[in-house]
C-alpha cells in the first residue's frame, strides 16, 4: 500500500507531473546506467517528451527538470535557486555533469526533443531517455511515464499488472483497504478514526517517530512556503507577465483593524493558497498536495484553521488533518488518478479540495463517515473541470482555482458535519465517477493547452 508520504512529497514549481516527476526519471535513468554498467562509456543522452510533456513542457519547465535528474539531482533535497543556476549553466556551456562525476557535451535544444507526433499509449506523459557511446552505439534506452503527484513508472512496470491472487497491502499493513468502503468498515471494526487507521498501516512502513518527523516536515515546508508568497511581488515567469497578488491582499488583510465582515473569511483563504501558487508558478520550493498545480488548497486549510503558536497540539492537529486528507488521497491515486493529463483539473483540484475537506472535517471533530461524506462533497462540485492552462503555464486559470477550491473545502466540510443522515452518494461512487468523466473528457481538456481558456485567452 501507498504510504501517505507518497502523496505529500517536497519538491518544486511548477509541476508535480511535467518538473518533479521528469527530475526523479532523470535520475532514474542516470541510475540505471550504473546498474548495467554503461555509465562510463555514455557520451551521448538523449531525451524525447512525449503527449501532454511535449505540448506543455516549455511552460511547466520540463527541459529545466529532464537537466536537473541528468545532473543527479533530487526534487525532495535540491535547492531551488541553486537548480537554476546549476541549469543555465548547461544552456550557456553545452555540457552536462552527469549524474554529477562524468562531463558529457549537452545542447538542451538538440538533446532535448519534444516529440509532438509520438501519442504515447499507456499514459499521456511520456519520456524516452537514450545513451549512446561516443561512435553511436545505443547502450540504453527507456520508455517513462510521469503519472501525476510526482510519481514515475518504466514501461515495464506499466505493462506488468499484479497477479489476482496477490493483496498488495495484505502483507504489509494492519489495515489494508482499497476503497472508501472498506476503510469505512475498518474504522467501525477498530473503533478507530481514519487518521488513526492510517498512522497504524504508516507505523508499519517505518518507525511512528519517522512518521511524525516527516509530517511535521511537509507542514513547515507548507507553512515557509506560504510566508514567502505573501512577502514576494513581481511579475511570474513566462510570456502571461502575470503579476502576483498576493502580497498586495496580505498586506491589506494584515494591516486593516480587525473586521467581522463574515465573506473576509475569503479573503483569508484565498491570500493563503495564492501565496503558495504563486510561488509554485515561480519555481519555488511546494509539496505536492497531492500535485503541485493544486499545491495551495491544503496548507491554507491548514494555515487558516489549524495553526496557532507552534504548540504540541497544533501540531497533532495538523498531522491528524495530513493523515486523514493523505488517507483520502490514496484512495483517487489507487482507484482513479491524481494526473490532470489524465482526469482533466478534476484530478488536480478537485482531489485537493476533496482531500481538504475529508482533512478539515476530521480536524472539527466528524466521524469517519462525515469525513467520507465532506470529501465526496469536495469532488462531486468539481466533477469534469478542466485542465487548460493559458500559454501552458500553470499560472491561468490554475492560481485563483486553488483559492476557488480551498473556500469549496471548507465549506464542503461545513456541509458534511451539518449532515445527520448518510448521503445519498458514496465517496467511492464519485471517485468512480470522477475517473469515468476523465476517460470520456476530450484531451485538448487534459493539460494539452489545446482548447478551453488556452486557446480563448489572447496571451500577451
Amino acid at each position: 500500500m501507498l504510504s501517505v508520504l507518497d502523496i505529500f512529497r517536497i519538491g518544486i514549481g511548477p509541476s508535480s507531473s511535467h518538473t518533479v516527476g521528469p527530475i526523479r526519471i532523470g535520475k532514474r535513468f542516470v541510475d540505471s546506467l550504473h546498474r548495467d554498467g554503461v555509465f562510463d562509456d555514455t557520451a551521448v543522452v538523449v531525451t524525447e517528451l512525449q503527449g501532454s510533456l511535449a505540448l506543455t513542457g516549455v511552460g511547466h519547465a520540463t527541459p529545466k527538470a529532464v537537466i536537473l535528474g541528468l545532473l543527479g539531482l533530487e526534487p525532495e533535497t535540491l535547492d531551488a535557486g541553486e537548480a537554476d543556476v546549476l541549469v543555465a549553466r548547461v544552456y550557456n556551456d553545452h555540457v552536462l555533469l552527469l549524474g554529477g562525476q562524468k562531463e558529457i557535451s549537452f545542447n538542451p535544444d538538440t538533446a532535448i526533443i519534444f516529440d509532438f507526433e509520438t501519442p504515447p499509449d499507456l499514459h499521456p506523459n511520456g519520456i524516452k531517455m537514450t545513451a549512446l557511446s561516443a561512435d553511436g552505439a545505443e547502450l540504453r534506452s527507456q520508455i517513462y511515464y510521469s503519472t501525476g503527484g510526482g510519481f514515475i513508472a518504466s514501461r515495464a512496470q506499466l505493462l506488468t499488472p499484479l497477479p489476482d491472487d496477490i493483496v498488495p497491502t495484505a502483507a504489509t499493513v494492519p489495515h489494508p483497504f482499497t476503497s472508501a468502503a472498506e476503510l469505512l468498515a475498518i474504522c467501525a471494526t477498530e473503533q478507530k478514526t481514519i487518521h488513526e487507521v492510517i498512522f497504524a498501516n504508516e507505523d508499519a512502513m517505518r518507525a511512528r517517530e519517522e512518521t511524525v518527523s516527516a509530517l511535521n516536515r511537509i507542514a513547515d515546508v507548507m507553512m515557509a512556503c506560504i510566508e514567502r508568497g505573501l512577502h514576494t511581488e513581481g511579475t511570474l515567469p513566462g510570456g502571461l507577465k502575470v503579476k502576483r497578488r498576493a502580497p498586495a491582499i496580505w498586506e491589506k488583510l494584515h494591516g486593516a483593524p480587525p473586521s467581522n465582515e463574515r465573506e473576509q473569511l475569503f479573503d483569508w483563504l484565498n491570500v493563503y493558497a495564492m501565496a503558495v501558487n504563486e510561488e509554485n508558478a515561480a519555481g519555488g520550493q511546494v509539496v505536492t498536495a497531492p500535485t503541485n498545480g493544486a499545491a495551495g488548497i491544503i496548507p491554507a486549510i491548514i494555515k487558516h484553521y489549524c495553526v496557532g503558536e507552534g504548540t504540541e497540539a497544533n501540531r497533532k492537529n495538523i498531522r491528524k488533518f495530513l493523515l486523514t486528507a493523505g488517507g483520502i488521497g490514496l484512495l483517487y491515486k489507487q482507484r482513479a488518478s491524481i494526473s490532470g493529463a489524465e482526469m482533466g483539473c478534476q484530478g488536480e483540484v478537485g482531489v485537493a479540495c476533496s482531500m481538504a475537506a475529508g482533512g478539515l472535517a476530521s480536524v472539527w471533530g466528524g466521524t469517519p463517515e462525515q469525513v467520507c461524506s465532506a470529501a465526496e462533497i469536495g469532488m462531486e462540485h468539481n466533477l469534469g473541470l478542466t485542465c487548460d492552462p493559458v500559454g501552458g503555464l500553470v499560472q491561468i486559470p490554475c492560481i485563483e482555482r486553488n483559492a476557488i477550491g480551498t473556500v469549496k473545502a471548507a465549506n464542503a466540510a461545513r456541509l458534511a458535519l451539518h449532515q445527520g443522515h448518510h448521503s445519498k452518494v458514496s465517496l467511492d461512487q464519485v471517485i468512480e465517477t470522477m475517473r469515468q468523466t476523465g476517460l470520456d473528457m476530450s484531451s485538448k481538456y487534459k493539460e494539452t493547452s489545446q482548447g478551453g481558456l488556452a486557446v480563448n485567452v489572447v496571451e500577451c
